[in-house]
């Protein structure tokens, strides 16, 4: 989480969407044409070419905030999660191949454990989102939680359910903690697991990856490097993982990276690393970028996702990215995308 000073919804506003439960909302959306302000005709970027992207905004009081996103293995419906504990999905809308808006949107409160909404607890702070047909689950940071939910087409079917976690996770920094999610699919080494990432490492040492469930449960570590944290992950059909990172240094810096890790190098007692796909800072048409989701499109192209979480400030924007990966045989090397 990138912690700022920011104006959240709350009061009459925030009570009345809690007792609403869920609804339809509006969602209005601009189109992002080009990735870098000074290369607008520019589409490649190493392996990554920039398929358009979207500025959206909505009256809604709980809208904002996004921290993860899972979109339908078609890429046709997108699931979200903001950090105050809400829901959000809505259809992707295309023309020629481009996102153009989201329809039939829907937002709501998820439910806790106890059927509470927990955006009324201290387990409020949802981050991570992986979606596994009709089950997801959901990474709280501040609380170092795991919960999983029954889901269906109108949302999350009932309360939560709390995913055990291994004590190492206690050991993480209260701002620091498990800010993304992930369900491995079958071309993994972890098959079926779910596997959380911490946004950064403990102060004192020790993993920061997590393999919560099946035959191979443990932990792991990934290499850090130039500052970066990790937001968010998503593995692709293959098996393979990518880790988008945040760089932020008050009070102007921020940048975004996209890491690539090999779906072998995954398994317990590992250091993992990889190919740095993409790195942009303000040059580019990125803002708080914190949630990332993998699909294949109906060519059968891998299609990276990616949402910012506008912390309910007027000053940041809710922004949604969509990159085609190309095969490795395709690509140049990508320089950092970087303000002159």
């Amino acid at each position: 989480m990138l912690a700022v000073a920011v104006a959240v919804p709350q009061g009459a506003a925030l009570s009345e969407v809690l007792a609403k439960g869920p609804e339809p909302i509006a969602i209005s959306a601009t189109a992002i044409p080009a990735f870098t302000v000074s290369g607008p005709d520019r589409k490649r970027f190493g392996r990554l070419e920039f398929r358009g992207g979207l500025q959206l905004r909505s009256p809604h009081p709980a809208f904002g905030g996004f921290s993860g996103l899972a979109r339908s293995p078609d890429g046709r419906r997108l699931t979200a999660i903001s950090d105050k504990g809400y829901w959000l999905s809505a259809d992707v809308a295309e023309a020629g191949g481009r996102m153009v808006g989201l329809d039939r949107a829907v937002m709501g409160p998820l439910p806790s454990p106890t059927g509470r909404p927990l955006a009324s607890t201290r387990s409020y702070d949802t981050e991570g989102l992986a979606m596994a047909g009709p089950v997801a689950y959901v990474s709280i940071e501040r609380t170092h939680e795991v919960l999983r939910f029954d889901w269906g087409p109108e949302g999350p079917r009932g309360p939560a359910k709390v995913v055990p976690v291994p004590r190492e996770v206690k050991a993480l920094g209260r701002n620091r903690g498990l800010e993304s999610i992930g369900v491995a699919p079958p071309g993994s080494p972890v098959a079926g697991a779910v596997v959380t990432i911490a946004e950064e490492p403990p102060r004192a040492g020790g993993p920061d990856g997590f393999i919560l469930t099946g035959a191979r449960k443990g932990s792991f570590s990934v290499a850090r490097h130039d500052g970066f944290a990790i937001t968010d992950m998503a593995f692709l059909p293959g098996g393979d993982l990518v880790l988008l990172e945040r760089r932020y240094v008050p009070p102007f810096s921020l940048a975004m990276r996209l890491r690539l890790i090999d779906r072998t190098a995954l398994h317990p007692g590992a250091l993992v690393d990889g190919e740095i796909l993409l790195t942009a800072d303000l040059a580019a048409k990125i803002d708080n970028m914190e949630g990332l989701a993998a699909h294949r499109n109906a060519a059968g192209e891998t299609i990276l996702t990616l949402i910012s979480d506008d912390n309910f400030s007027m000053f940041q924007r809710t922004l949604l990215l969509e990159f085609a990966l190309l095969p490795p045989e395709t690509a140049s090397i990508a320089p950092p995308v970087k303000a002159q």
